[in-house]
């Protein structure tokens, strides 16, 4: 049995494609102005990518997740992103108790029991301030990639910068001016992470605190220094999958295996 998980996110667009050994592909590309064509190029990508010359005919079960769940013209089920990204981070980490997933768009932390089910969860409001928005605009503003962005805020020269975590304009105002008064850049970018760390760290309240084992999924878990404020903040270590940003759509796949079997059950 093949099947494929299609994460729709605000910023990137993944996909997993799940047989019977485990990942047999796996594609991200950005999320463009029309999330129906961009998971169309996806899947399309993918499935070349894959051994065997496969087609889009011969997944026997698809799932769409994330924020463009609802326009995948070839998925056979939609199931929300909270479920799928706590399916996928505990295929990679049986033990997980707490999962936070930071997005191009939102932050959510979910909480779940031993057997891997869900009890609660919490989500940030719609501002950028806290998200992969929010680190892409700041990268751009001081001029470095996404990729220098966490390994240089580590290299802090006088300490961490204050920058607002209110809000994601007040932010972008802040960086401003630290810029003009002469802030060394690093010190910026160690200030936008630890603002992150703040403007999540309610979340974690919301859900009763947060409990090991930590996992943390979602493209902003590739920012080292986003990383590295948030385990320093709450003194535990996290938990990062190979390639974070295709959790969620690892989880759809094997969702997606798991309602294909219910399915052939029911009509055994």
């Amino acid at each position: 049995m093949i099947t494929a998980g299609v994460d729709v996110g605000s910023l990137s667009t993944n996909v997993v494609i799940w047989g019977e050994e485990g990942m047999i592909a796996t594609h991200t590309i950005r999320t463009g102005f029309d999330s129906s064509e961009t998971s169309w190029r996806v899947m399309a990508e993918t499935l070349e990518m894959a051994k065997g010359n496969l087609k889009l005919q011969d997944i026997d079960c698809i799932v769409a997740t994330g924020y463009g769940r609802f326009v995948v013209p070839f998925s056979h089920y939609i199931v929300n992103e909270l479920s799928c990204h706590l399916r996928g981070n505990s295929w990679f980490f049986p033990e997980v108790h707490t999962v936070l997933d930071m997005g191009g768009q939102d932050c959510k932390v979910i909480r779940c029991d031993a057997r891997g089910n869900m009890v609660m969860f919490a989500l940030n409001d719609k501002c950028a301030a806290g998200t992969g928005r929010y680190l892409e605009r700041t990268s751009r503003t001081l001029g470095v990639t996404l990729e220098e962005f966490g390994p240089l805020s580590l290299q802090r020269v006088n300490g961490a910068a204050t920058i607002s975590n209110v809000c994601a304009v007040f932010a972008q105002q802040d960086i401003t001016r630290l810029i003009q008064q002469g802030v060394h850049r690093n010190d910026i970018l160690a200030g936008a992470c630890e603002a992150i760390v703040k403007r999540i760290y309610p979340l974690f309240q919301q859900v009763g605190g947060i409990e090991e084992a930590f996992v943390i999924s979602g493209g902003v878990a590739k920012n080292i220094g986003v990383v590295k404020s948030l385990e320093n903040r709450f003194g535990i270590k996290a938990h990062i999958a190979p390639d974070p940003q295709i959790v969620g759509a690892l989880g759809a796949a094997i969702l997606a295996r798991e309602k294909k079997i219910q399915k052939e059950e029911s009509n055994a």
